[in-house]
């Protein structure tokens, strides 16, 4: 019940003071000569017709207005001045409908021009009153409800825009996933099928080999021998081959710390923190050792802001220069005033020194790790 008078109070005010109007029309003709049935008519079915305009739209309510204005009429002609408070409440009715200026809405004061046994000042209250309440709705309630409506569907859209990139990520990401995985199965069958063609036949040989000199070691000794030397020489050319293609087949380490800074970000963004990788440069200039350091303090500067910052972005990039490599690890977290050197920072700082590069720390806003770090030391 509560809700219902909330979303109608506009419509039950209006419908209350109607009636109110009526009804002195009606007592002001009871006063003088009793009540013709033809007003009790003429009211019955202006209230008919105003009720039914609150569910009409458009050109049928218009055309309830004008029917309303013509029964008002006739009610002002056959029950005289009495009715002028409901022609009044008329007139802010088509006003509101027309949506006309608020200067519009204080035309209705000429009324009080008119010989009405209300007096000047009933007249002037109760103008002002109803210039108040539909002023009020027109133009204060209805822009804040419009500005309701527009902020709600903004947010519906910003988070159906949301929804839809988290959806965008999680897709690239599921296919980024898949790619990988099915680089790692090919590279395992490329494996398996390079030491089968290469080793196979090569082993088995030497198997048959030392089955043949089980059985010569006694009764020749020497050709025995000579076999098993033959078998460990096939067998240190295996391993060097097995060594060889391991070599071969062994990841860079570029890809593999790549791959490793992008499982971080996922795992950011999947505990609700937008983490992002940005790079720059020939990334195949920096050395297996200037990964290293780049991958650990890049793990620590991420656990941190995750454990205190508060933040809800973190953003990682990589620069390579001709002679450097920049590295920034930023958030928009809390910040630190006083930045202490802990197991972490000390960590951060002896790894970059051994490299010959130099960090910094900022916390001005959130707080930014930068390194530079040398291409040719380290």
């Amino acid at each position: 019940m509560g809700k219902f008078l909330k979303d109608n109070y506009y419509i039950l005010v209006r419908m209350v003071l109607m009636l109110i109007y009526s009804m002195y029309g009606l007592s002001e003709n009871m006063i003088q000569a009793g009540v013709p049935l033809r007003l009790l008519l003429l009211v019955a079915l202006y209230i008919s017709v105003m009720t039914v305009k609150e569910l009409a739209e458009g050109w049928k309510k218009a055309a309830l207005l004008a029917a309303a204005v013509i029964d008002n009429i006739l009610l002002v002609v056959s029950g005289g001045a009495g009715f002028i408070l409901l022609a009044c409440f008329l007139g802010f009715e088509i006003l509101s409908y027309l949506k006309a200026a608020i200067p519009v809405y204080f035309l209705i004061y000429l009324v009080m021009f008119a010989d009405t046994p209300l007096g000047n000042l009933t007249e002037f209250m109760v103008i002002t009153m109803l210039i108040v309440f539909y002023v009020q709705h027109e133009y204060v309630v209805a822009g804040y409800e419009k500005q309701m409506y527009e902020d709600t569907v903004l947010q519906q859209g910003m988070k159906r825009e949301y929804e839809n990139r988290e959806y965008e990520v999680r897709a690239e990401l599921e296919k980024k996933t898949l790619q990988a995985e099915n680089r790692v199965l090919t590279e395992r069958a490329d494996l398996s099928q390079t030491l089968h063609d290469k080793l196979g036949h090569s082993i088995n040989g030497s198997i048959y080999q030392l089955e043949a000199a089980k059985i010569l070691i006694d009764k020749d000794p020497k050709k025995a021998g000579s076999m098993l030397q033959s078998v460990i020489d096939q067998l240190r050319g295996g391993m060097d081959e097995i060594r060889a293609i391991l070599r071969k087949q062994r990841p860079e380490k570029k890809k593999m710390a790549m791959l490793q800074l992008y499982e971080l970000c996922a795992d950011c963004n999947n505990k609700g923190v937008e983490a992002e990788l940005n790079t720059e440069g020939n990334l195949s200039a920096i050395t297996d050792a200037l990964w290293e350091v780049i991958l650990d303090n890049t793990f620590e500067a991420v656990t941190n802001s995750m454990k205190y910052a508060r933040c809800k972005r973190i953003d990682i990039n990589i620069l390579v220069m001709n002679e450097m490599v920049r590295c920034r690890i930023s958030d928009d977290g809390v910040g630190c005033n006083d930045i202490k050197d802990g197991m972490g920072i000390s960590g951060m700082r002896q790894r970059v020194r051994n490299c010959g590069g130099t960090i910094s720390f900022e916390s001005e806003a959130g707080f930014t790790i930068n390194m530079l770090l040398p291409l040719r030391n380290c």
